[in-house]
């Protein structure tokens, strides 16, 4: 795999090209990043070592990895606060509407011209398994 190497632009200015790392690489920098995701001197140098990478490019991935880790634990946190303000919403909705079922079950006054009162004893004629009034 390539390193990186360093080229002369058309101005013969040194200039670097990217590295690419192999599988076997990625997946050894993606073990140690589960388990950590700062390395300390000598645990680059060792894991650089043994992936035949320098310490930079080992530092620098490790930097745009927690970079990539960052964005996404950022949208994963932005999208459970929109679901828990959505069930929040629910919640208060269902309390209003059991606001509501509390004034429908308090006593009936049947000599009141409420709407509810009338629609009641409509649905529920005395005789049958309805009020008795």
């Amino acid at each position: 795999p390539d390193q990186g190497s360093i080229l002369l632009d058309k101005d013969g200015k040194r200039k670097h090209t990217r590295p690419t790392f192999s599988g076997q690489q990625i997946f050894a920098l993606e073990k140690t990043f589960e388990q950590t995701k700062y390395l300390a001197g000598p645990e680059r140098a060792r894991l650089a070592y043994s992936l035949g990478m320098t310490e930079s490019q080992v530092k620098v991935w490790f930097q745009n990895r927690r970079t990539k880790w960052r964005k996404k634990h950022a949208a994963e946190m932005a999208t459970a606060k929109k679901k828990q303000d959505s069930e929040t919403e629910r919640l208060k909705g269902a309390s209003e509407n059991e606001e509501e079922d509390d004034d429908y079950n308090k006593p009936l006054d049947p000599n009141s011209d409420d709407e509810k009162i009338t629609q009641l004893l409509k649905k529920h004629k005395p005789g049958g398994s309805g009020l008795l009034l």
